[in-house]
């Protein structure tokens, strides 16, 4: 029987050999990723030097590499500060030897020391130099310089150094990639944005917004809402939280101020400013009121918001999936304002006082025969016109007045359409 061979030993990775790769190889990452070209070219120095420490260098060691994108090389630099005994601690041979061999009690009495204000990181010759020898390396060297000493250069790494140089490229290109993502979308804050679905995952809906993926909670959906995969929807960016695994980008369906967003790109009034949303008050789902007022003479802020024949605010109620939108005009009387928030009902008074505890109160009256249509079904109309003018409102009924503008008591015109206005309303 034949003696089996000796399996020859793996090739050393010649990587600076391949130094000439990088070049192109950062440009295709910054077109594909996105991501600044000084970016990359850090990541790339900083897997070189992780590589060169591996085989060359020791492990208290601090390296850096530099690499030149036209010679297509790279340089090795040992990197010292200047310490002395005012941010050192210094330490005999002997005594460092006689520590080292006291086990475990030395290192329990290091790690109280630690933890004290006071106490200085001990002198570690590999990344300290004194300002003795700082100055024999530059001239007028003090405490706190940084001396880079240049290391040989070297071409072959192990197989070893190879691979750890590739995971610290795979690992600092992903962080670049979550900074830049975070950086982007924190702009982004408060905007509704377009997205497809991309997946569901028990009542948790995720929302491809093209670089990166949102997450959309039920406590941000809307009650009643179907969510399918492929789905293209429009969501508000409520937040951007930076995790480890990536930005966590927060979206709703629900947030009022997605009501303002949809209206801003609807209106061409709004988005200029000729408009003004004022307020909002929405119950996600179901019924939404909000309060406009113009910015500029001559415009009707109610007119704009709703559009020819109700096209603008057709379009924002589409795309909330049919939830009615009450538009009232803004006014800085509040019990002028409180009447407007109470329609369609027609109210007949409005009493406003105000309680240190509990804030402004309104006591609205309305006609006894709109009493129901002034509350709302389950108390909505009412509800959300006390969260729009920020007020707690008491609905009671009382007998309509024949004459509710104030007119002759005789004239009998003035009184009939008051009435049937009133019949109509009622009926609608």
């Amino acid at each position: 029987m034949a003696p089996r061979k000796k399996a020859a030993p793996e090739p050393e990775q010649n990587l600076s050999g391949r130094l000439g790769e990088f070049g192109s190889a950062i440009m295709q990452i910054v077109d594909e990723k996105g991501l600044p070209k000084e970016k990359v070219l850090e990541v790339v120095e900083a897997a070189l030097a992780v590589a060169y420490k591996r085989d060359y260098g020791k492990k208290s060691q601090v390296i850096r590499a530099q690499f030149d994108e036209i010679a297509k090389t790279a340089s090795f630099f040992l990197v010292k500060e200047v310490v002395d005994e005012t941010t050192r601690e210094f330490v005999e041979e002997t005594e460092e030897t006689e520590e080292e061999a006291g086990g475990a009690a030395v290192a329990v009495i290091e790690e109280v020391e630690e933890t004290s204000e006071d106490h200085l990181s001990r002198y570690n010759p590999e990344r300290d130099l004194t300002v003795a020898d700082a100055k024999l390396i530059k001239k007028g060297a003090k405490v706190g310089d940084i001396i880079e000493i240049e290391l040989p250069p070297h071409e072959d790494f192990g197989r070893v150094a190879a691979q750890t140089a590739k995971q610290v490229v795979i690992q600092r290109l992903r962080e670049a990639e979550r900074q830049v993502m975070f950086e982007e979308y924190k702009d982004h804050e408060g905007e509704v944005m377009n997205g497809i679905i991309q997946r569901v995952e028990g009542r948790n809906v995720y929302v491809d917004l093209g670089k990166s993926v949102g997450i959309l909670f039920p406590s941000e959906q809307v009650e009643g809402e179907n969510y399918r995969i492929g789905q293209h929807i429009k969501v508000y960016l409520v937040r951007v939280e930076a995790e480890s695994k990536g930005p966590g980008l927060v979206l709703s369906r629900s947030h009022p101020d997605m009501i303002r967003h949809l209206f801003s790109l609807e209106v061409p009034e709004i988005a200029a400013g000729t408009v003004e949303i004022k307020a909002i008050a929405r119950e996600a789902g179901s019924r939404t009121k909000i309060a406009v007022s113009a910015n500029q003479e001559g415009v009707d802020p109610i007119g704009s918001c709703v559009g020819q024949r109700g096209t603008r605010v057709q379009a924002v109620i589409d795309e909330l999936g049919g939830e009615k939108v009450d538009i009232i005009e803004w006014n800085e009387d509040p019990a002028k304002f409180i009447t407007a928030a109470m329609s369609p009902a027609k109210v007949i008074s409005v009493e406003i006082s105000e309680d240190a505890t509990e804030g402004r109160r309104a006591k609205v009256i309305v006609p006894e025969d709109q009493l129901s249509l002034a509350i709302g079904k389950r108390g909505q109309n009412v509800r959300l016109a006390a969260k729009l003018v920020l007020s707690r409102i008491d609905v009671s009924g009382a007998e309509a007045p024949l004459v509710v503008e104030e007119r002759s008591e005789t004239d009998e015109s003035a009184v009939e359409p008051s009435m049937e206005a009133a019949d109509e309303e009622v009926t609608e």
